[in-house]
């Protein structure tokens, strides 16, 4: 009997043993964080203001964590169908949800979305926030707001607009717009702002209040004409072009910002190396030099900032929506 017990001890020290050596490699795993490339969804299409932005971070946030960034684009129905796609990843880090401020428009807009975005998806940083322009059709017989006002109150509902898509901010900034000037026209929703503004250059459609860095080109090339800003105060970019505040709109402002998160549950030490590379990328002297071109504005923050700004915006665009009455159900 005394035999048995201490081969019976020794076989339980040895199964313990075991099992310790089988928890040591998944320690190790999750300690090493990235050991694999990561995916970056972007809920638009490829060429687009927020697409544009994203590369660019991927690119310097590649080198900050020694791991390749790779960009999925995942276009359509206002960025939902991205950031669901996210927001139903497995929380481990290796899925990023490179959003913009439709993720605070959505849950007043659509009243069944297929993600809760505070309680399936968690904020790591703001990264940058882009003004929108009210750019024209180099058809359309304006030079200025004042002209274009007159212009759409003379014609009701035969002049169209694009957007980057239903309950975009693209298109509640020019529906907001119009509704001030008491004047009337046709939204076209396209998906994403690419496919919009080439339908704009080619006269398509006739106006669009959409992000500086997507127009830029086209404003280059003399395809559209830029006629104001959103800003609250003239661009360092564009000195010469006015706000549409000063232009006979006291008080109007819009912008599309964007942020980087991830699947809620995802763990504390990934967040806070995501949001340190974040915030260094951001302060890159060669990032925000590329930033500036676009008329980009670099931002950064703590995952709580974001999620205290998140919590505001979708608090001030529920009140927008309800004046505006738009409604994508």
């Amino acid at each position: 009997m005394n035999t048995r017990h201490p081969t019976s001890r020794s076989k339980r020290h040895l199964c313990l043993a075991a099992a310790a050596l089988c928890v040591l490699p998944l320690q190790a795993t999750a300690q090493a964080w990235p050991a694999r490339p990561i995916t970056m969804v972007v809920p638009f299409p490829p060429g687009g203001p927020t697409d544009i932005v994203a590369r660019l971070l991927a690119q310097q946030m590649s080198q900050e964590l020694g791991q390749s960034i790779v960009i999925d684009n995942k276009p359509g129905a206002n960025g939902n169908i991205g950031n669901a796609a996210v927001a139903k990843s497995p929380a481990d880090g290796y899925t990023l949800l490179y959003n913009t401020s439709s993720i605070a428009l959505s849950p007043a807009l659509y009243k069944k979305l297929s993600y809760d975005v505070n309680k399936e998806l968690a904020p790591v940083a703001l990264a940058a926030v882009v003004p929108l322009a009210l750019v024209v059709h180099t058809s359309v017989p304006v030079k200025n707001v004042q002209e274009f006002q007159a212009y759409v109150r003379a014609n009701p509902g035969k002049l169209s607009y694009g957007s980057a898509g239903n309950g975009n901010v693209t298109h509640l900034g020019a529906f907001q717009m119009l509704r001030a000037m008491g004047a009337e026209a046709t939204h076209i929703p396209y998906k994403g702002s690419a496919p919009a503004d080439l339908a704009l250059a080619g006269g398509q459609i006739e106006f669009m209040t959409d992000t500086i860095n997507s127009v830029i080109p086209f404003i280059k090339d003399k395809r559209m004409n830029l006629l104001a800003v959103t800003t609250p105060q003239r661009m360092a970019l564009y000195p010469d072009v006015p706000t549409l505040a000063e232009s006979g709109l006291p008080g109007f402002e819009a912008g599309a910002w964007q942020g980087l998160m991830v699947p809620a549950g995802t763990s504390p030490e990934i967040i806070a190396k995501l949001n340190a590379a974040v915030n260094k990328v951001l302060k890159n002297p060669q990032v925000m030099a590329k930033l500036a071109q676009q008329g980009t504005e670099p931002l950064g923050s703590t995952p709580q900032e974001y999620g205290a700004y998140l919590q505001k915006e979708l608090k001030r665009w529920k009140d927008v929506v309800a004046v505006t009455g738009v409604s994508l159900d």
